[in-house]
């Protein structure tokens, strides 16, 4: 490792399931082959996703018990494992929905270590909890703030007086692109098909309104599938939902896939009916592989990237008469479909790996300076 470079420490919650987490995974990548000394620090015991540095699993512990004496006890692991390594800068990714936790972290778990907050949703109540002046008080007092979208950084950091503020996005990484893993034998059979693939949480994901949508569509009619592919807790909700509809024989359900890409490239585009976000990967991964998306303009994120028409398709109102007419469109303008494949690759090159990891390394040496 870079002896001039600052150590640093990633703390998250865990490294499964989610784009908030496998934005985690990624950063460690992003620094570590800069030649930074990185820390990963998880609170849960999930790993799905490839990481770089050191692991620190404080959810092996949480696993055996979780009562408060045992939270106690590896509060205190966690101190005296941040003292032992000495780190330069904490950046943390965690939600902030306590303040009386978030103060118990600035002033005793981080204690003489520069700390750095990621910002990674819309909704403010996630990571600014009453009382939000006091709240505000702790981001003031970071090394820095980050936002992962335009939406996240003007609105939710500098729109509330956070000065130490910066924009830096997420990434998505170009070995992932590059996967050869085996395609399903329930895709491979396919030639056209529409894709969902991320955590299912309906509160969030809003997939009944994706499964709407695909309802009021001709795409059943034409023996073009929708192809959800994850898994979360309302997959089983999702799947009776589905069954009393009348394209229940066209969908196809798929676990999750830790390297779904060759997935992603083989779909004719990809469906995101979010509520909110941060700012999605599962939309720059999709751009990056040239397949085009088809998104609800919700907060944050999608009218930063998706160009209407031109990289995909950006639906104003979260309507399903309007979203199921765009996936017609996408599906049966051969035109439109060509034009937003060719365009979409190069439509999210300021989101590389290596654009995205300079922004980081800029951050992190102005710590130096």
């Amino acid at each position: 490792m870079n002896k001039t470079l600052p150590k640093v420490g990633i703390v998250g919650i865990s490294l499964a399931r989610g784009g908030a987490e496998r934005s985690i995974a990624i950063l460690s990548q992003l620094l570590h082959n800069f030649g930074y000394d990185v820390h990963l620090i998880i609170l849960t015991n999930k790993i799905e996703y490839e990481f770089s540095g050191q692991l620190y699993n404080l959810g092996v512990e949480k696993d055996k018990s979780n009562k408060a004496i045992s939270r106690f006890k590896r509060f205190k692991s966690l101190r005296s494992y941040l003292k032992k390594e000495a780190f330069d800068v904490v950046i943390d990714q965690r939600p902030k929905n306590n303040y009386l936790r978030e103060l118990f972290y600035a002033k005793y778990l981080y204690k003489g270590i520069a700390r750095i907050y990621v910002v990674q949703n819309s909704k403010a109540e996630k990571y600014f909890a009453s009382p939000v002046p006091k709240m505000l008080s702790i981001y003031k007092s970071n090394f820095a703030n980050v936002g992962v979208s335009q939406y996240i950084y003007e609105h939710l950091l500098l729109g509330q007086g956070i000065k130490n503020a910066t924009y830096i996005p997420n990434t998505y990484l170009e070995n992932y692109k590059s996967n050869t893993s085996a395609l399903p034998a329930e895709i491979s059979r396919l030639d056209d098909f529409i894709l969902f693939y991320g955590r299912i949480d309906n509160e969030h994901k809003d997939l009944i309104f994706l499964l709407n949508a695909y309802e009021n569509s001709d795409l059943h009619k034409h023996k073009i599938p929708l192809v959800i592919m994850g898994d979360g807790q309302d997959k089983e909700k999702i799947i009776t939902y589905a069954k009393q509809l009348s394209c229940y024989s066209s969908l196809i359900f798929l676990g999750f896939n830790k390297h779904p890409f060759t997935v992603v490239k083989k779909a004719r585009a990809v469906a995101i009916t979010s509520k909110f976000e941060g700012f999605p990967l599962v939309m720059i991964e999709t751009l990056s592989v040239g397949t085009p998306v088809v998104s609800l303009d919700f907060i944050s994120g999608p009218s930063e990237v998706i160009q209407n028409k031109k990289n995909g398709l950006l639906i104003k109102n979260r309507s399903v008469k309007d979203f199921a007419l765009a996936l017609n469109e996408i599906c049966f303008n051969e035109d439109l479909y060509q034009c937003c494949k060719k365009n979409a690759s190069s439509s999210v090159e300021e989101y590389s790996e290596n654009a995205v990891a300079k922004k980081w390394h800029s951050l992190l040496q102005d710590f130096l300076n």
